[in-house]
């Protein structure tokens, strides 16, 4: 579910397709999106054994330790996209502004959250050309705690 009034539309980000931007202003701190409808979450290895594994995979989202949701018919919260300055703070599948953002801003979040331990996204980080390979549970887990904390404080 995403809260604040919005629109898909071509990304700012190059190489990313579309993106969801915000068409009103959002506080720091306030929710984004909170997570709805998620009838089944899998392990990631029974994501890779499934037979469509590669085209599941891009379309995997890591919840919680080694539990993931697959979304294959892409609602909006999927045109989130990458950044290693994201403007949205990923926490256990909540997105949370990560500053005050204007209207027009695009939403994006660190993917190394989502992806699992040690997996390689198949793009680099489009600022940094980086790769952007997945944390640990643990690791993402105190980041991502540590920086709610800091919106909230």
């Amino acid at each position: 579910m995403i809260l604040p009034k919005y629109h898909v539309a071509p990304s700012r980000i190059a190489g990313a397709g579309k993106g969801l931007f915000l068409d009103e202003p959002v506080v720091r701190g306030r929710l984004i999106t909170a997570p709805d409808a998620i009838a089944q979450v899998y392990r990631f290895d029974e994501i890779s054994r499934m037979p469509n594994a590669a085209e599941l995979l891009p379309a995997t989202v890591r919840w919680f330790e080694d539990r993931y949701t697959v979304s294959p018919e892409w609602p909006d919260e999927c045109y989130i996209n990458h950044a290693f300055e994201p403007t949205g703070l990923w926490h256990l599948g909540f997105v949370f502004a990560a500053r005050d953002l204007d209207t027009g801003t695009e939403i994006t979040v660190d993917y190394r959250h989502l992806l699992a331990p040690g997996q390689h996204e198949d793009f680099h980080d489009a600022s940094t050309g980086h790769p952007i390979i997945g944390f640990s549970w643990e690791e993402s887990l105190r980041q991502s705690t540590e920086q709610l904390r800091g919106l909230i404080a």
